[in-house]
């Protein structure tokens, strides 16, 4: 329901209805002498039986209470508190009475109620003479006599019908608020009277001008001042004060907002004004240059900066609009979300909350040129989030689409905030990839595994799993990003290079539901916050829908030595009366041993210096960690990371469930695709943060925690099949046959094995062997050697096709007759029945010596 209705309504006069009229006030009058509650004035014959039965069946009392006024956002900006942005159901700034100029309280009281210091509520005089001009059932536009307080009991009901729950509830409350027939103006005497015996007439006063509706959506004298005039409702001049007071009777059409009204407005502000100089409130001066001046002269229309989308910073919105909606929340508002919407509705709150403007406006800056929301090939959505490490604190809170709450937003602008859940931003999250990728480190590291293990990178099929600790079969494959990417690796080195297939044979050695609680464990859940986190096989590789916000906190776990601090927006809650009720708790919780997530931060550190994340350090040398995320169709892009301060999430990706590669397209801003440009983005995004969260070293791991429950290896090379199953069995191996290879040595001894010999691997992990089917031997060194020995060596490594070349190496005198070079080379591994070329020296010409055997 509009608010812009004016409080009064005009009805037609008639000579019957006025008589009826000055005789229902006349027995009006007569009641208020005989119960006592006005100053005695004495209206003869007048029969108040009956009237005096309906005056005590009405309400007594009536609370002028908490009027809505502005809510006040602050963000930081170096340091300091900065206004962010102004919120508020109602345009309204409260004043007290002192801050109210004296032309204001004048003007209100000699243009509205002359006898407002003398009467207690209700003014005979004037309610006599509002009778005349009345009609039977219906009031004229005098209000009937209505004295401020009178008017302020009818202003505090319209209030009241504006917090309705309903729009028919709240535009039923208004019209009885508003209806000016003799039983409501009844009720608005004795409530008033109620008021007067409550409230000194300055507060009365007070009330009135804090709570009455100026037009335009604008309430009290002071939102007034500020739209109409730009100033201050302490530094109005007579005009100005005697045109705020003109706009009460009609909001709607003598409000300011627009020069057709100013005509109507002048008229009234004239009226008020000679009262003012007949109350001699005004000296001659004063009142001629007051009438003599036009409302256009001193009219400076202010827009109310109101709401996030006029937030201050830039793209500040999507977090000031998170913060409004953390804040509603709060206990601080009350007991029950009921109380809490009331208090924020009537508002007066000062609410400072975490966000560094200033950082924040730079990452809108890097995500507006390398993810350009002018993108047009595709649903193009980015984000970046920063979260200090070591108290949840959200500093930034990014994105490249601009804020926008219109019904249809441009292309280049949402309403949906990408970084949060569904609950407070509309998004329901994204595909995370190989960021999820650090779950299942961790539990590695927790169940005792290290670094230096080695697991098969080698895309391969599993089929039993581990599930909740029942075993499951589910065969996977998953291939491996990189074509080619095969062999043994390192968890370390598999972590750099994000290898999808050694982290399925670490997770098959894992409980899947232990990854899942591990990533819970660091406050990981589904954005739309109703879906479980799925534990199957493929959702290691990031398959759940998460909020960048939520990835950031996340990271920020293991930067801070294995600390959780759930994400906090609001550091501080302040209300009307200046009385500081606290910001949300730090909820900070142990959930990582501090030597497993050292020991995680070291392996990420890899994925920047030689990994998938290479440019993303920062030229500072602040150690930093990181993982990158790509998933399947490379939609989704993502990059998180963290110094030992500030955790930062780097997300791009389709927002309308596309699966348009972010590898095919590009910003042009430079650096690649959109998918080859995350490292360089992330690092700028962290550059100045390092320089205003300056960080420390991560902890550097133990040489245990690097190797973990592993066990080397053996070298079982040269032993026979038998001996090495032997052998890896007291290892704790299980020995698998790799078949006869060709190879040299005596056939059917070991030649190799998978992993080789040396490797870390945890016990009951298997062991490929290879063993060698002697067909094979190696070129013995015989350079330098005469042709006798050579001939003798070449055959006695079972190599019995020897040929010399015809052609001789030029000598030196004293080397003629000797092996010069042999093909194929030394070293080499060839099969017995293959030719091995030797050739001799020459003389100084590289001719053939004589007597060469």
């Amino acid at each position: 329901m509009s608010a812009q209705k004016s409080a009064s309504r005009t009805k037609p006069v008639s000579a019957i209805g006025a008589f009826v009229g000055f005789v229902g006030f006349s027995a009006l009058a007569g009641l208020l002498v005989t119960i006592g509650v006005t100053p005695a004035i004495a209206v003869a014959g007048v029969t108040t039986t009956s009237t005096i039965g309906v005056f005590e069946s009405l309400p007594e009392y009536i609370e002028i209470g908490d009027l809505p006024q502005r809510n006040e956002i602050y963000a930081y900006s170096n340091g300091q508190p900065v206004k962010l942005a102004t919120v508020y159901d109602q345009n309204r700034e409260e004043l007290q009475y002192d801050q109210i100029s004296d032309q204001l309280k004048n003007a209100a009281i000699d243009g509205e109620d002359k006898r407002f210091w003398d009467h207690g509520g209700v003014d005979m005089t004037s309610l006599v003479r509002a009778g005349v001009g009345s009609i039977a059932g219906g009031l004229g536009e005098s209000g009937g006599g209505s004295t401020l307080t009178m008017q302020l009991v009818r202003n505090i009901k319209m209030q009241q019908a504006l917090e309705q729950p309903t729009e028919e509830a709240r535009e039923k409350a208004y019209n009885d608020a508003v209806e000016q027939t003799i039983p409501r103006k009844l009720e608005e005497m004795k409530l008033a009277i109620g008021l007067a015996k409550k409230y000194s007439h300055k507060e009365i006063l007070t009330g009135y001008l804090n709570i009455a509706y100026f037009g335009d959506q604008t309430y009290g004298v002071q939102a007034a001042a500020q739209h109409y005039f730009n100033k201050s409702a302490t530094d109005l001049t007579p005009a100005e004060a005697a045109s705020i007071l003109a706009i009460v009777q009609s909001p709607n059409t003598r409000n300011l907002a627009k020069e057709e009204n100013y005509a109507a407005n002048k008229a009234r502000r004239d009226v008020i004004l000679k009262s003012m100089y007949a109350q001699k409130h005004l000296s001659k001066e004063e009142f001629d240059q007051a009438i003599a001046s036009d409302p256009k002269d001193y009219v400076h229309l202010t827009e109310p900066s109101q709401g996030c989308q006029s937030a201050a910073g830039n793209g500040a919105q999507f977090f000031c609009d998170y913060a409004v909606k953390v804040v509603k929340q709060m206990s601080q508002l009350g007991g029950t979300q009921k109380e809490r919407d009331q208090a924020w509705r009537n508002g007066g709150y000062t609410i400072q909350t975490t966000l560094d403007i200033n950082l924040n406006g730079q990452q809108k800056d890097l995500l507006n040129k390398y993810d350009p929301n002018s993108e047009s090939r595709l649903q193009l959505g980015s984000a970046l989030n920063s979260v200090e490490a070591t108290t949840g604190r959200i500093l930034t809170m990014a994105q490249n689409k601009d804020y926008d709450q219109s019904l249809q937003s441009p292309p280049t602008a949402t309403s949906i905030n990408y970084s949060v859940d569904k609950e407070y931003g509309g998004s329901i999250g994204f595909q995370v990839g190989s960021t999820y990728k650090v779950f299942t480190l961790l539990d590695w590291l927790k169940a005792g595994h290290g670094l230096n293990e080695t697991v098969n990178g080698t895309p391969h099929n599993t089929s039993r799993w581990t599930q909740c600790g029942s075993t499951i079969t589910s065969p996977w494959a998953p291939k491996n990003d990189s074509a080619g990417e095969r062999g043994q690796f390192t968890v370390a080195r598999a972590t750099a290079l994000s290898v999808n297939a050694a982290f399925a044979s670490m997770a098959a050695k894992l409980d899947l539901c232990d990854i899942r609680q591990t990533a819970m464990d660091l406050g990981v859940h589904s954005a739309d916050e109703k879906t479980e986190l799925n534990a199957y096989p493929s959702s290691i590789l990031g398959t759940n829908n998460i909020a960048p916000l939520t990835m950031a906190s996340a990271y920020a776990t293991i930067a801070n030595n294995g600390t959780y601090c759930a994400p906090i927006a609001i550091d501080q809650v302040t209300d009307a009366t200046g009385k500081q009720l606290g910001g949300q708790p730090q909820q900070c919780k142990q959930v990582l041993d501090p030597s497993v997530a050292a020991t995680a931060a070291f392996a990420m550190r890899g994925t920047i210096q030689s990994g998938t994340a290479v440019g993303a350090q920062t030229p500072d040398g602040t150690q930093l960690f990181a993982k990158t995320g790509t998933t399947d169709n490379a939609e989704q892009i993502w990059l998180v990371g963290a110094s030992s301060k500030v955790a930062t999430a780097y997300w791009q990706g389709n927002t309308d469930g596309a699966k348009t590669s972010l590898r095919k397209y590009s910003s042009g801003a430079g650096y690649g695709t959109y998918a080859t440009q995350r490292a360089h983005v992330w690092q700028q995004a962290m550059i100045p943060i390092n320089q205003l969260h300056p960080a420390d070293p991560f902890p550097t791991p133990s040489k245990t925690a690097l190797r973990g429950n592993s066990v080397a290896v053996p070298d079982v090379t040269g032993k026979t099949a038998d001996d090495a199953r032997a052998t890896l069995a007291g290892a704790g191996f299980t020995y698998v046959d790799g078949g006869a290879q060709p190879g040299g040595g005596t056939p059917g001894t070991v030649s190799s094995t998978s992993p080789a010999a040396g490797s870390l691997l945890s016990t009951g992990s298997s062991v490929t062997v290879f063993t060698t089917d002697g067909s094979q031997t190696t070129v013995p060194q015989i350079t330098g050697k005469n042709v006798s020995d050579a001939r003798s060596a070449l055959q006695g490594a079972g190599i019995r096709n020897v040929a010399l070349a015809g052609d001789f190496a030029k000598g030196d005198g004293g080397n003629q007759c000797t092996v010069a070079a042999v093909d194929p080379g030394e070293g080499t591994a060839i099969g017995k029945d293959a030719t091995v070329t030797v050739q001799l020296f020459g003389d100084k010409d590289g001719k053939a010596p004589k007597d060469c055997k």
